[in-house]
């Protein structure tokens, strides 16, 4: 039976992601709190929070879910002629806050965010602790696009991303692949499926099968330095 659970500021296991609402999709559980225990066991459980500023905490688990498998990205032949003429640089992990401020920031026709103030600094917090992680893209020395994220194990779970020159949002997620590659990572969640990222190859699979892949990578190792600060080039 599908039902929708209550929690408080203790400290309690998540309900199972298969007691989710269908109306609206995925919808687990309210309220808790944005501890960084609370958070890791979330997503180690395939959970994420979403909620607008004047909402309680709501937390999700959507069937069916949005993935990539590291490598196989999909760069159109516009894009990848796109960039190839940028003369853009890509970095891990040296801007982290002003990456989550450039998610912040709200979108055309949208009065509003979701990363409120209180979402920064839980992952700023998560971030210190070694947990989150941001890809920079940059042109000179402005910030020009990036996206943030965590990593489980082996999955690395994304959150937001921005750009404020075009598809340099884009040019994150293959910087991100490519490096997940390198490092030994076997899987992306992307959440939620939208046309962007379908662009990019994203696959929608039913939460069950998204819920199998979590278990089998979220305890895995990979390469030690896979979040050591550092420039990175992107090949294409």
């Amino acid at each position: 039976m599908k039902s929708l659970s209550f929690l408080n500021h203790e400290f309690e296991a998540f309900p199972s992601p298969e007691l989710a609402l269908t109306d609206p999709n995925g919808l687990l559980a309210i309220g808790g709190d944005l501890r960084p225990e609370r958070l890791l066991t979330a997503y180690y459980n395939g959970i994420f929070p979403w909620f607008n500023a004047d909402d309680p905490i709501l937390w999700w688990s959507p069937d069916p879910r949005a993935i990539f498998v590291p490598g196989k990205v999909h760069i159109s032949t516009s894009l990848r002629k796109y960039l190839k003429k940028q003369p853009w640089c890509f970095t891990i992990n040296h801007a982290f806050a002003y990456v989550i401020d450039g998610c912040a920031q709200p979108r055309q026709k949208q009065d509003g965010t979701w990363i409120t103030h209180d979402i920064q600094m839980a992952y700023r917090e998560l971030h210190q602790n070694g947990h989150a992680h941001s890809i920079e893209v940059w042109e000179g020395e402005h910030l020009i696009g990036g996206l943030y994220g965590l990593a489980i194990g082996q999955v690395f779970c994304g959150e937001s991303m921005f750009h404020r020159q075009t598809n340099a949002s884009k040019a994150a997620i293959v910087v991100l692949q490519q490096h997940l590659v390198k490092m030994g990572f076997k899987l992306i969640d992307a959440q939620v499926m939208n046309p962007h990222l379908e662009s990019l190859g994203a696959q929608a699979i039913k939460r069950i099968n998204f819920i199998e892949l979590l278990t089998q990578f979220r305890d895995k190792k990979v390469h030690p330095d896979a979040w050591i600060p550092c420039e990175v080039t992107l090949e294409l």
